[in-house]
């Protein structure tokens, strides 16, 4: 991975920081709210038989049941995590902390691990993101993050596992801006298998760099200007190119970039640049799109931070992040619950 992280890139991180230090107390209060509200709860399952379900999600997960869907309340788990990390001094440490005690103990982690190992629903998003949890508990890295890691070492053992046998058996990338996108979920696993890699256990990063470097980097020209569809909380162009810009080395991931989406520099094409709007928060597809904005703004500044100094496109890609946060950070908290439950978990992403 680089981060080139050139003056006004540095500029935006710094302002995001700002903002991020003044919204954590408030994403905090809103994913403890999330993580123990155990309904409304969408839930799939295979029923195998009649009497095959548990009475409540948290029978089904101990861990992950609240924020409407597993993949959420991971997210919410993250989010905590991540503030604690990077913002302590501006968030209630000690009432996170207790929490994810109560949370992160081995008995609950080991039947979320034979959740995962017995369900392809989460597959590869959710997922994806219960390893970004696994790395950002590592990298708080102090004797109670410890005593975590310990704990969800098997939850972090199934999902290596389950990703390990179900790459060599996808042939295609899925590319639309939802829950299956491949080079999201890739992206977000990555530093977890990176660490691991240095831990001496390459599989899951060889694994992924494979799939991932043989799926996007012959694409050429991406139709952006289609984007975005409807119920998109994920750029299928800009997800790629954040992607491949943590595999390709400085100068190489410039040139791929230039022939993937050949007009950054002049503002093209337009449709990546314009945040979506949002008709209805009410609705939990169509509030999708807050979430697009959000990633979106992720997007851009990986990408800006990716590129040689005084490249042209660092400018109208950090412009476009900006303009992208400035739609979506105002429906973080205040919302509807589908809002609610999960864009805080994107808000962080992007301001970090």
């Amino acid at each position: 991975m680089h981060d080139s992280q050139t003056g006004p890139a540095k500029a935006v991180a710094a302002e995001c920081l700002g903002i991020l230090e003044e919204q954590a107390a408030a994403y905090v209060e809103v994913a403890v709210a999330n993580i123990g509200r155990e309904f409304p709860s969408l839930l799939l399952h295979m029923m195998r038989e009649p009497g095959d379900f548990p009475a409540r999600p948290a029978e089904r997960t101990p861990v992950f049941y609240g924020s409407l869907d597993w993949h959420s309340c991971v997210e919410m788990h993250w989010l905590l995590v991540r503030l604690l990390r990077l913002t302590g001094d501006f968030v209630p440490g000690t009432k996170i902390r207790k929490l994810l005690d109560a949370q992160f103990t081995a008995d609950k982690l080991a039947a979320e691990a034979n959740f995962v190992s017995s369900t392809r629903h989460e597959r590869p998003y959710g997922w994806a993101w219960a390893l970004a949890l696994v790395h950002e508990i590592a990298s708080l890295d102090d004797g109670q993050a410890r005593q975590w890691l310990t704990a969800i070492a098997p939850l972090a053992d199934a999902l290596t596992k389950g990703f390990l046998d179900w790459l060599p058996k996808v042939t295609y990338p899925i590319r639309y801006g939802m829950h299956a996108n491949s080079a999201f979920s890739l992206s977000l696993a990555l530093p977890f298998a990176a660490r691991q890699a240095q831990a001496g256990r390459p599989e899951l990063a060889t694994a992924i760099e494979a799939k991932a470097l043989g799926w996007f980097t012959g694409d050429t020209d991406y139709p952006g200007r289609y984007e975005p569809s409807g119920h998109d909380f994920l750029s299928p162009a800009l997800t790629e190119a954040e992607l491949i810009s943590r595999l390709l080395a400085q100068p190489e991931f410039a040139d791929w970039l230039a022939t993937f989406l050949p007009g950054i520099a002049d503002g093209e094409p337009a449709s990546l640049f314009t945040p979506a709007v949002v008709a209805d928060s009410s609705d939990g597809l169509i509030a999708h799109l807050h979430g697009l904005n959000a990633s979106r703004a992720y997007c851009w500044r990986r990408i800006a931070a990716s590129l040689p100094d005084g490249d042209a496109r660092i400018a109208p890609a950090l412009a476009a992040a900006r303009t992208h946060l400035d739609v979506a950070l105002p429906h973080v908290t205040g919302e509807d619950y589908m809002v609610e439950h999960w864009l805080a978990a994107y808000a962080v992403l992007a301001l970090t």
